[in-house]
């Protein structure tokens, strides 16, 4: 039975005005409030049957480690399998890149002693906590699994619970491989994880192995507005996709352009409500996107990524930064001796730090274009010759014409050069 949506407001609305006086009058109260409605900042709601950690739990862990309470332990997740899964093209197999960032992305998190950071599997195999608990709990994976889907069920046939329908659609995993996802979620939930970090890169129907798609850019999904744990995955997702997004592309990819994306099937951040703990996936781009092709590039991209990252979880817990950079970009500060000019035998790494520079001066991407038109690839094409004869314009430089020559160079370093830093 639907049920009627004024009933359920007056419903609410006495839990609100009703919840002082009876948590006063009658203190064991509070066991039947937790499983009834749980209300917590930036105006979220969760309305599943169990409490969830908030916002201020989390807040309140971090500043109380220096008084001996554990650190923040934060579960990275690689997508896919250790040698099965995602997506490929031309040489570059997702479940690698996965791990390739991942381990960026813990090396600054062990640098800082706030947090422990937990990378869930390499290239070869799963973490010993992990496949240990795969292999001695599968059967209490499984009925974990279908207690929680057949509780979905019974909340949306009765009402109290919307089936969310007008999302991306995903691939279906393999049945061993979606019992494993819920097997991590089930960790997280019986091994204090304050947060997981799902590393995936996107895909889009394409016509080959070899052949690129047409959407590009990044994109962060977290559990749908109903689940427990969405209101602080929100909060802290919204953190990071700031800081990664002043550099990198948001996805084009219709319902994706908000960039922060809720999602009700993902199982790693919860599908059935699995996760008590907040969970984010982070596509960090479309695989085929020109700066993930040459190795050296993507070393630095993946780097940058990670620190951004890493900077956002930053700026959400608070606390000692040890990272020590004048920049919020790891491109940066930087010292060009060579000119740089469209289809020159220039070094990547000069490029790299040359378009970041041209980004933060307001001149890359050109008029008219956007970050997934114009990526930081280090390539030196026409979106980056473009931007620098705007440069040149804004600062009065002539003689170069889109070509980042001695005069252009030394305008640079006079900004961004090592030296002044």
């Amino acid at each position: 039975m639907k049920i009627n949506k004024h009933i359920l407001i007056t419903f609410v609305a006495c839990i609100i005005l009703g919840v002082p006086w009876l948590i006063n009058k009658y203190p064991q109260s509070m066991n039947f409030i937790d499983g009834v409605f749980y209300y917590v900042n930036n105006n979220y709601a969760a309305v599943f049957l169990n409490k969830s950690i908030t916002v201020n739990d989390l807040h309140n862990k971090y500043g109380a480690v220096a008084d001996g309470n554990p650190k923040v332990r934060i579960l990275i997740v690689p997508g896919h399998e250790p040698d099965f899964g995602g997506t490929e093209y031309k040489n570059l197999k997702e479940r690698d890149l996965n791990v390739e960032l991942a381990k960026k992305l813990e090396e600054f998190l062990k640098r800082n002693d706030h947090y422990e950071a937990i990378i869930a599997r390499d290239n070869k195999s799963w973490n010993t906590d992990l496949e240990n608990y795969f292999t001695n709990n599968w059967k209490d994976i499984i009925a974990f699994f279908k207690q929680r889907k057949e509780n979905m069920i019974h909340l949306v046939n009765s009402g109290e619970v919307k089936k969310a329908t007008n999302g991306v659609k995903h691939n279906a995993a393999p049945q061993n491989v979606a019992l494993r996802l819920y097997g991590i979620n089930k960790w997280v939930n019986e091994n204090k994880v304050d947060i997981a970090i799902h590393i995936h890169f996107n895909d889009y129907p394409r016509s080959g192995d070899s052949s690129a798609g047409k959407y590009s850019g990044l994109s962060i999904y977290v559990p749908e507005r109903q689940y427990s744990n969405s209101t602080t995955t929100r909060v802290i997702a919204e953190a990071v996709f700031n800081r990664l997004s002043k550099y990198n592309a948001v996805s084009n990819l219709p319902k994706e352009e908000n960039g922060v994306n809720e999602d009700q099937d993902l199982i790693a951040i919860g599908s059935y409500n699995t996760l008590d703990a907040p969970s984010m996936l982070i596509e960090y781009g479309y695989i085929y996107e020109p700066q993930f092709a040459d190795a050296e590039v993507r070393d630095a991209i993946f780097k940058d990524l990670a620190f951004q990252t890493y900077l956002g979880l930053q700026d959400f817990f608070g606390g000692p930064n040890d990272v020590s950079v004048a920049y919020d970009t790891l491109m940066l500060p930087y010292d060009w001796k060579d000119t740089l000019k469209k289809n020159g035998t220039n070094n990547n790494k000069d490029v790299l730090a040359l378009q970041t520079a041209l980004l933060l001066e307001g001149v890359y991407p050109g008029d008219g274009k956007t970050k997934n038109d114009c990526p930081i690839t280090g390539k030196f094409g026409a979106c980056t010759a473009e931007a620098v004869s705007q440069y040149q314009k804004k600062y009065g430089i002539t003689g170069e014409s889109g070509v980042a020559g001695s005069k252009t160079l030394r305008s640079l370093n006079g900004e961004y050069s090592l030296n002044i830093r």
